[in-house]
């Protein structure tokens, strides 16, 4: 609670007047910035921008959505069939993204934007609607502690800020380093939980190229300063592996660091990935040829692909590679004869197995063709 202390004294002063420390230069694109008030780009801190990989109709959540800069780009982005919800935990950030949120509605022609108070390692828990809890029923006593924390359950169980499998994608700019060390599990567990299958998160933030000392974490103005919380850049990416996520790729690396503190590097990031990969392996007779450049790599589930083998997959893989970010790297060889889902069988994923050309063909496949039309060639 320090820490999250000192975040949110700091944040709150950012959001009356401007702190240039809190921010990494980043180019936005103007055009999306003429709709947004002053008061908003100058009050909203950030290292990277992560609508970029936003697309139309998506429904976003940015978390650590400050004075709602990112929010209002996405707004922009996903169009009026899309919808993006904001959470933040320091009502002064709030309050300045609220009062600007019809401004900008106003300007682009409608609204899609909403702002929801909330800690970003707990996305169930609705802070508002738990204030109005505890203004009803205060906590007098050590009985009534005992009830608001069945109270606060009930409130994640019955009515959560944001449920389970309800957003394509999570974004979120310089915030994640803020959260406290032993609650980034959690982070990183919550925004799996709220992805649809499906779905992918696109993260920017700052990492340090090597281990923060304790003393540096233990200083409270250069963790709310973007430093001190800082991932090393493998740990950053490790943390979506642990959470469930796959085809996690850097799709933004910034060669020059933001700050240097002690000899160690802080830069920014933006990470991109996915989740959907649970389910199933079942055996469709399909195969995947691996394009290169690399001669072989391996994927986040420990299949081996060779490069220009047609390496057997199950149903589940074959159909994540025929998506981003996977495609471009292979080419798709289906069976001859469909299997069906009664007749497929359970795939041992991890044999790293060569599929011969007669399974997908069929046994008995003899045919001959010798004119193959006017497109083959």
């Amino acid at each position: 609670m320090k820490i999250e202390n000192a975040v949110k004294d700091r944040y709150a002063d950012a959001s009356k007047a401007v702190e240039i420390d809190l921010c990494c230069p980043v180019n936005y694109d103007p055009k999306y910035l003429k709709a947004i008030p002053t008061e908003v780009i100058e009050k909203d801190y950030g290292c990277g921008d992560p609508s970029q990989w936003l697309k139309p109709g998506e429904t976003v959540l940015d978390l650590g959505s400050g004075t709602g800069k990112i929010c209002f780009i996405a707004s922009q982005v996903v169009g009026e069939e899309g919808k993006v919800i904001g959470v933040d935990m320091t009502d002064d950030m709030l309050e300045v993204a609220r009062r600007n949120a019809p401004i900008v509605a106003e300007k682009i022609g409608y609204s899609n934007v909403e702002f929801r108070k909330g800690r970003i390692q707990d996305l169930a828990l609705d802070l508002e609607a738990l204030e109005t809890e505890l203004q009803q029923n205060p906590i007098t006593s050590v009985d009534d502690f005992i009830a608001s924390e069945g109270k606060t359950n009930e409130l994640r169980k019955t009515k959560p800020l944001i449920p389970s499998d309800s957003i394509d994608v999570v974004v979120s700019n310089c915030v994640l380093n803020l959260v406290e060390a032993d609650l980034k599990k959690q982070l990183f567990d919550e925004i799996f939980r709220v992805l649809k299958v499906g779905g992918r998160a696109v993260i920017s933030d700052i990492v340090s190229d090597e281990l923060v000392p304790q003393h540096l974490m233990d200083d409270d103005h250069l963790w709310s300063g973007c430093i001190s919380g800082s991932l090393t850049e493998s740990d950053f990416l490790k943390a979506f592996e642990n959470a469930g996520f796959y085809g996690v790729e850097l799709v933004k690396f910034e060669s020059e660091p933001w700050q240097t503190v002690e000899g160690i590097e802080f830069r920014s990031i933006t990470v991109q990935a996915y989740k959907g990969k649970e389910g199933p392996c079942m055996d469709h007779h399909q195969s995947v040829i691996y394009k290169g450049p690399f001669k072989s790599v391996l994927d986040d589930d420990g299949h081996r692909l060779d490069r220009g083998e047609r390496m057997a997959v199950c149903k589940k893989t074959f159909n994540i590679y025929k998506q981003a970010p996977y495609s471009e790297f292979f080419e798709f060889v289906e069976p001859i004869s469909p299997v069906s889902d009664e007749d497929a069988k359970v795939f041992e994923c991890k044999n790293n197995s060569i599929r011969h050309p007669k399974v997908t063909k069929g046994e008995d496949y003899t045919e001959t063709i010798t004119d193959c039309g006017p497109d083959c060639c």
